[in-house]
């Protein structure tokens, strides 16, 4: 009993968690150390054991109670079994009924909404495959092709996914009757039912006389292909999408994961996304902005030209509809919008000083809106 771990921090919950935080955590843990995942790891199978019994008792709402309140003392059938630590003999005060059933299923599939113990045989989803790619801030934009590798489970070619070498069948197993799992009960204060993948079968409810050497009698190997995907017009940075039926293959006939696809998008020199719109700064000189110009604007679909209106100020944002990225699952476009940046010129010759000041001589208060508008706002404030 001094070995157990808090029921909480095997789930990684804080005390007080609710039930859907419960249940999100067991399924995370279920998933991360399920026997499936891990053929013949001891350490998986005891985790794996340990989660679902946390989960069975903070499931519960009666023995989650008495758990908060007593420990494990409150709800293992173990505890102390030569005497009652609270004094008396029940040690919960009369009343309280252990399901036998409830902590069969414990270790046997309930937790996962199963009956009294998974079939070894049954259709079982093949795991998911995750890959990433890194593309370009055009190819996010207008969608591409990739070629990539996918490293996946697969049926063994050799055995066709039997595990067994040809001219042999595997047979079911003759110690656990083909269930994959021994059941062990224990006397003590109160009787416990614990489940054990079969050691003769190794938990696959089968024998084989002869192993298939490629893949080791386990019907399945890791390869590695060459696959084309399609990256959809619109993916933006840190996203992902899935391609069904790509993963790994599934057992018993159960069908295949999928593929599921991290999207990285490398910065572009000039353009910033925010949303499905794009940004683009545009520098123009002092002379376009004051007295207006066409300038020419890049964007995802090419060169366009553009005309700034005469008196254009640093910082003001002009609009190109439709020119920004698709919409995901639509055909709807983005804008993009172009900020003006007027750019001051530096090391002026003489002769462009004398211009530019005669040029500011010629030029009055109504020739500058903030100006006028700032220095108006300073005169009434301190005059």
């Amino acid at each position: 009993m001094a070995d157990k771990r808090d029921y909480y921090e095997v789930l990684g919950v804080q005390k007080g968690a609710g039930d859907d935080e419960i249940k999100k955590a067991y399924r995370k843990k279920a998933k991360q150390y399920h026997p499936d995942l891990h053929p013949g790891d001891a350490e998986a199978e005891k985790n794996f054991k340990e989660v679902a019994e946390a989960y069975e008792v903070l499931s519960d709402k009666d023995k989650k109670a008495r758990y908060d309140q007593f420990g494990h003392a409150g709800v293992d059938p173990n505890f102390n079994a030569g005497g009652n630590p609270f004094g008396g003999g029940n040690p919960f005060g009369g009343g309280v009924d252990f399901d036998l059933g409830d902590i069969f299923n414990m270790f046997t599939g309930g937790g996962f909404g199963g009956g009294r113990g998974r079939n070894p045989n049954a259709p079982r989803r093949g795991g998911d495959v995750e890959n990433r790619v890194v593309i370009s801030f055009e190819e996010a934009a207008k969608g591409c092709k990739k070629k990539i590798k996918v490293t996946r489970i697969e049926n063994c070619t050799e055995c066709d996914g039997s595990g067994a070498e040809a001219g042999c069948t595997p047979v079911t197993c003759t110690k656990c009757k083909g269930t994959g799992q021994i059941t062990i009960q224990r006397g003590g204060f109160f009787m416990s039912i614990e489940t054990h993948p079969c050691d003769a079968c190794g938990g696959r409810g089968k024998t084989i006389e002869k192993p298939c050497k490629s893949c080791n009698g386990l019907g399945k190997i890791r390869h590695t292909i060459d696959k084309e995907i399609e990256i959809p017009a619109g993916i933006d940075d840190g996203q992902a999408f899935s391609i069904v039926g790509e993963g790994s293959v599934g057992s018993n006939g159960g069908p295949n994961g999928d593929l599921i696809i991290d999207v990285s998008v490398r910065p572009h020199a000039f353009f910033e996304r925010h949303g499905y719109d794009v940004y683009c700064e545009i520098p123009i000189t002092f002379a376009q902005a004051a007295l207006g110009a066409e300038i020419i604007v890049p964007t995802l679909d090419g060169k366009v030209k553009f005309n700034i209106h005469e008196g254009t100020q640093p910082g003001e944002k002009f609009k190109l509809r439709d020119k920004g990225i698709k919409h995901l699952k639509s055909f709807m476009k983005g804008d993009q919008y172009v900020i003006i940046n007027v750019e001051v010129p530096k090391n002026l010759n003489k002769k462009q000083k004398d211009l530019l000041k005669a040029f500011e001589d010629a030029t009055e208060d109504k020739n500058y809106d903030k100006k006028k508008s700032f220095f108006d706002k300073v005169k009434e404030l301190f005059d």
